[in-house]
């Protein structure tokens, strides 16, 4: 199965920027999803947020102070992250990951760039 990320791009700080993961080839629809984001220059994967594959359960870092959300259809098998009051440090490749953990099966992510 694939994860398919899109949405990225240049954006200013301050506004919101919806992403979108598209699944294909498993369940998505039985299948908890991770979001999880490498920063510009660094090698880790950072864990940015988990939904329940209902959706009805949903835990986020602390770090992103409630600018981070997600919501799930899973009649179209895509997940919607979005980026409220975007910072410089929400800059980073984001991705969606399947299996558990961040070391899970993962797209290609998209990128996100902020930028005035």
């Amino acid at each position: 199965g694939q994860l398919a990320e899109a949405g990225g791009g240049l954006a200013r700080p301050g506004v919101s920027l919806r992403l979108s993961c598209t699944a294909s080839g498993f369940s998505f629809g039985t299948t908890a999803i991770i979001c999880g984001r490498q920063r510009p220059g660094r090698t880790e994967l950072e864990w940015v947020s988990w939904i329940y594959s209902d959706g009805r359960e949903t835990y986020y870092t602390d770090a992103m102070n409630g600018r981070f959300t997600t919501y799930r259809d899973n009649n179209k098998n895509t997940l919607y992250p979005q980026l409220d009051d975007l910072r410089s440090e929400d800059a980073g490749l984001y991705y969606c990951i399947r299996g558990g953990n961040v070391f899970g099966t993962r797209g290609q992510g998209t990128q996100v760039v902020v930028s005035s």
